[in-house]
Parts: structure tokens; C-alpha cells; sequence
């Protein structure tokens, strides 16, 4: 619980771990159990074939919105279950009060498909600045967190996404043909040229993470939903990566942005991915 007069930075030195473990027991009660072990009626369609949730999508945010808003009384909590079934809850990252963006299970068609690439995604906002995240690859047992100004780290190790070996094509996870608009396509068609090696994308997160880890080069994204960007681009961030949108400004989580954008291991890498996009726009 925040103090009266405590500010984000002193509530994070003190509750950090807390997030984590509210991170960490959801998973355990909510996700794991029904990973490998889906029935059907745990499984619905949203706005598409490919747009999958899960009882443990849901179930997990609802753990989470309680367990995290008693952690930090005031602030409101933004879900992607929750903005689904009433898109004004998005409305919270325009205010001032903090806000937690919970993204349950990012990857949830992997979680379905019993493959281990899916992770929970947590990050804490104040006046659209993402403050702290949190990225648990729970089947994977990996737990990366960052703190704005203190670093990146993965279990308990600091991240350095360093710099692309020069000479060698760039690798980039873009967006999944499957979540894409034609337009979207024409855009992202820029990075099938020479020095680049495109490949789609599977959880956001996960690709954000091996962006911090110097395991990907680059990510380049169509489309703008917080939960899916907020915690990973402040990894990326805290590693000594750069994020870029077609405007040249840096993504906001709180909407407006030129789209597609880019995040990348060193600012360099994210110039060069920015400008292949902006030529195609």
C-alpha cells in the first residue's frame, strides 16, 4: 500500500517485489494449471478467428486487478479483458492517477496451442511515463522486470541489448500476417529487402525481451494496444534500446502514435528500421 505522501519511486523500492509476487501467484493459480489442459469451453473468439481468450486470460486479469489496485489504492487498472468488454476503461491512462496496463496472457493463441511462447505482462504508468514492468514467461520460468533510471534485468541478471554486428542482415519480428490490415501489410513490406531478415511475430512480449537480451534486433509493430507495448518497450529501454514511430517521436502508450514503429537494440538500428517504414508510408 502507498503511503500519503509516498511517491512512485519510493512506493516501487518498497513494493516491487510485491508485483512480482502477485505476478508470479497469478500465473501459478490461474495459467499454469490450464496450460496443456484447455478444454473447449475454456476457449472463445473475441472480433476474429485469431483473436483467442481464454478462462485464464480472464481469470488471471480479475486476480490481478484486485490483487495490484490493493497494492496501490488510487490507482486504476487497465486489462485487455477488461477494455474489450468496456473500451472507456482504456480512458484511465489520460488521467493522472497511476495506472497498472495487465496484459493476462500475451500469446494467447500459443498459450491455446500448448506452446510455451505466452507470458504475463504487467507495467505501472503515471501521465502516460511507464514507470516499471514486469514480463513472466511463467512456463518458461523466466521473470524480467525494469525500473525507469535502474535497468533491465532477467532473472535477476541486468540486460544489454548491445548494437547488431555490422554486415549482418538485421533480423526483425514485424507484426503477424494474421492480425495485419492489407495496409498494414504494404507498410511492413518494406522490411523484406536487402540487409533485413524479417519473420512474423509471436508474443509481443517475448519479442520485446529478446530484443533486450541482444537476441533480436528489432520489432516493428501495426498496431498500438498498451498492454502489449507498455512493459516491453521500457525493457527495452532500461537495456540501452531505442523505440521510433513514423513521426520520429517515441511511442506513446497513451495513443496517437504514427504508425507502424519500431523498437530496436541501439537508437542506430531503430533509424534504420523507422526509415524503411516511413519510405513505404
Amino acid at each position: 500500500m502507498i503511503e500519503e505522501t509516498e511517491t512512485i519511486e519510493e512506493f516501487l523500492a518498497r513494493c516491487s517485489a510485491d508485483v512480482e509476487e502477485a505476478v508470479r501467484k497469478a500465473a501459478a493459480a490461474e495459467i499454469l494449471p490450464r496450460f496443456r489442459r484447455l478444454a473447449a469451453h475454456e476457449v472463445d473468439r473475441k472480433n476474429g478467428p485469431h483473436d483467442l481468450v481464454t478462462d485464464a486470460d480472464r481469470l488471471a486479469e480479475l486476480r490481478l486487478t484486485e490483487d495490484l489496485g490493493a497494492l496501490l489504492p488510487g490507482s486504476a487498472v487497465v486489462g485487455e479483458e477488461a477494455v474489450h468488454a468496456d473500451p472507456a476503461v482504456y480512458e484511465a491512462l489520460q488521467g493522472d492517477a497511476p495506472v497498472w496496463i495487465v496484459d493476462p496472457v500475451d500469446g494467447t493463441r500459443q498459450f491455446v496451442h500448448g506452446d510455451d511462447g505466452f507470458c504475463t505482462l504487467v507495467a505501472l504508468v503515471q501521465r502516460g511515463v511507464v514507470r516499471a514492468c514486469w514480463t513472466y514467461a511463467a512456463a518458461r520460468e523466466q521473470f524480467a522486470t525494469a525500473v525507469r533510471g535502474h535497468g533491465a534485468f532477467l532473472d535477476g541478471q541486468r540486460l544489454s541489448a548491445g548494437s547488431p554486428e555490422p554486415g549482418r542482415d538485421l533480423t526483425v519480428a514485424t507484426s503477424h500476417p494474421d492480425y495485419t490490415t492489407d495496409e498494414q501489410k504494404r507498410a511492413l513490406r518494406a522490411l523484406w529487402s536487402e540487409g533485413i531478415a524479417p519473420r512474423p511475430c509471436g508474443s509481443a512480449g517475448l519479442e520485446y525481451l529478446a530484443v533486450a537480451r541482444g537476441a533480436l534486433d528489432a520489432v516493428a509493430f501495426s498496431w498500438e494496444a498498451a498492454w502489449d507495448h507498455a512493459a516491453g518497450l521500457l525493457l527495452v529501454e532500461e537495456a540501452g534500446g531505442a523505440h521510433l514511430t513514423l513521426s520520429g517521436e517515441p511511442f506513446r502508450v497513451t495513443g496517437g502514435n504514427a504508425l507502424p514503429f519500431t523498437a530496436a537494440r541501439d537508437a542506430a538500428t531503430a533509424r534504420r528500421v523507422a526509415g524503411l517504414l516511413r519510405g513505404a508510408a
